[in-house]
């Protein structure tokens, strides 16, 4: 197939060149297998790509919803696991060129922000092609804008204290609309005797023999103060909307997964902070943004974290690194993980509560696919339907910021937050 450079005459898109591949034949589209995908949606994929190589950006726009569309529902019947990844790869292609094509039509403001909605879709429902293409041109749409919007603060309407000074702005662009600062609250709740044990930074050695080995749990002081979040790029609200504002993710609607009116819904982060964190609405649901492999999604978040030193005491290099940001009141119900776990705080507090796996016999565990989860309200216990519950011993203790807990293999674990909270996990083996 002859090469055909893109027809990118308007501004925005001449600074995508570098990002998209600049002709059909890079795109690859003859890995997708065929015998998968079937031959009519295979050939709307690469009449999709021809159609934004030569310039007809409106007709590849809908071309690529319609692929998008079939797709959606192949992922989203049955099992997950199950799909096989050649949909996923269909997804991201598609979304690609839905992307591209938006930013084309017309180089606003709101055509930049679909553009990124879409490659945030993409990266959510898809897998990884060309290199991640789409978590670089979504990186570098976000910084475009920021560049665009030097001087000027992300819009909200819902924080306390008014502060900022008032700037120029044109009305497409900037609106003169001033920031609150959150106000956070903290409550400590009582604690017992039975407490998890605080170390100061212990050596690998130390940890492997003193709680590894022994799956003892451990809340480690002083081991992450070097990370940006903490120092350099300290993390905040304001700051967190600063660089992930603009991006769509998965949020968690309801207080527990366990309850039947549990749901998720997709939104920005900063929708997400408006509506569930800064000012929540005391007669809606907890919104919380719960195991999200954030990271992967926005590399620039991951370059104000560091893995735990720890983890290299495991069988591989491999480690999950998910995200866990909301308001006051999100709860973890007690369950437990088959790996390793650095539970790491970078805003806000979390009250913990750990019961050794051999306390199973005593905390109920649902039957099926949630098998790992408690049946047992930690925080109000039905000892009439549960009564051995009453025998399970256990510690617990408030994480702050600066602080990791260790969570052995297989032991169960509460959370609740104290407050606005922001953690990082890294599960290991």
């Amino acid at each position: 197939m002859d090469c055909k450079n893109l027809s990118m005459s308007d501004h925005v898109l001449d600074k995508v060149l570098g990002v998209v591949p600049p002709c059909k034949s890079q795109l690859h589209l003859e890995s997708l297998d065929t015998t998968i995908l079937g031959e009519a949606l295979c050939h709307q994929v690469r009449r999709c790509s021809e159609l934004l190589y030569c310039g007809c950006f409106e007709t590849c726009l809908n071309i690529s919803q319609s692929i998008l569309d079939i797709t959606w529902e192949k992922l989203n019947t049955g099992y997950w696991k199950d799909v096989d990844i050649n949909w996923r790869y269909v997804y991201s292609y598609a979304s690609l060129f839905k992307a591209v094509s938006q930013m084309s039509l017309e180089s606003k403001r709101k055509n930049v922000l679909d553009a990124i909605k879409t490659c945030d879709m993409g990266l959510l429902m898809g897998a990884p092609v060309l290199d991640n293409v789409l978590r670089r041109l979504v990186s570098h749409l976000t910084c475009m804008l920021q560049k665009n919007d030097a001087g000027h603060q992300t819009l909200t309407l819902k924080q306390e204290e008014t502060i900022g000074k008032s700037c120029e702005a044109s009305p497409e662009f900037h609106p003169q609309i001033k920031i609150k600062r959150l106000k956070t609250e903290h409550f400590s709740p009582k604690l017992h005797a039975n407490q998890i044990d605080r170390v100061s930074c212990p050596s690998l050695e130390f940890f492997q023999k003193n709680y590894k080995t022994s799956h003892q749990a451990v809340i480690i002081q002083d081991a992450m103060d070097f990370w940006p979040a903490l120092s350099s790029h300290k993390w905040s609200i304001d700051y967190i909307r600063k660089i992930a504002g603009l991006r769509t993710v998965p949020i968690e609607i309801g207080s527990k997964y366990t309850e039947e009116s549990w749901s998720q819904k997709l939104m920005t982060i900063s929708d997400f902070i408006d509506d569930y964190v800064v000012s929540p609405d005391p007669e809606s649901k907890i919104g919380y943004l719960a195991q999200h492999q954030l990271f992967d999604q926005i590399p620039e978040l991951q370059k104000d974290i560091c893995i735990p030193t720890y983890c290299c005491l495991g069988n591989s290099d491999d480690v999950d690194i998910n995200a866990w940001f909301g308001p006051k009141g999100t709860v973890s119900p007690l369950h437990q993980d088959p790996k390793h776990n650095f539970l790491s705080q970078v805003m806000g507090e979390k009250y913990i509560k750990l019961y050794s796996v051999e306390m199973t016999p005593y905390l109920y565990p649902h039957e099926g696919i949630l098998s790992n989860t408690s049946q047992v309200d930690v925080e109000n216990p039905d000892l009439d339907k549960f009564p051995l519950f009453s025998q399970a011993l256990y510690t617990e203790n408030i994480l702050r910021p600066g602080e990791m807990v260790y969570i052995p293999p297989k032991c169960w674990h509460f959370v609740r937050s104290l407050s606005v909270s922001l953690s990082v996990s890294f599960w290991w083996e």
